[in-house]
């Protein structure tokens, strides 16, 4: 698995103009969006081989990662309602 694919502008095609306005303009999102970029290197190095992890580690990281894509697609669509 490699993180092409998993980037937030991968994950979001339709959202591109939101996620830069959001990049620039929210300091949170830039928060959420670094945190997302980590935890999506740290599966992909995990499930390579590069960086091996326990079972339960790699699970609470790629749940930590749902979670940031659903706080993400929440201001996405703030964003689209203002």
């Amino acid at each position: 698995m490699s993180e092409m694919g998993h980037d937030l502008h991968s994950m979001f095609p339709q959202a591109q103009a939101a996620l830069h306005a959001l990049k620039v303009d929210n300091p949170h999102f830039r928060v959420l969006a670094d945190r997302y970029h980590d935890l999506t290197r740290e599966i992909v190095r995990a499930d390579s081989g590069e960086a091996p992890m326990g079972d339960d580690m790699l699970e609470q990281f790629k749940k930590e990662r749902l979670a940031l894509l659903d706080e993400v697609a929440a201001l996405i669509a703030e964003r689209a309602e203002a």
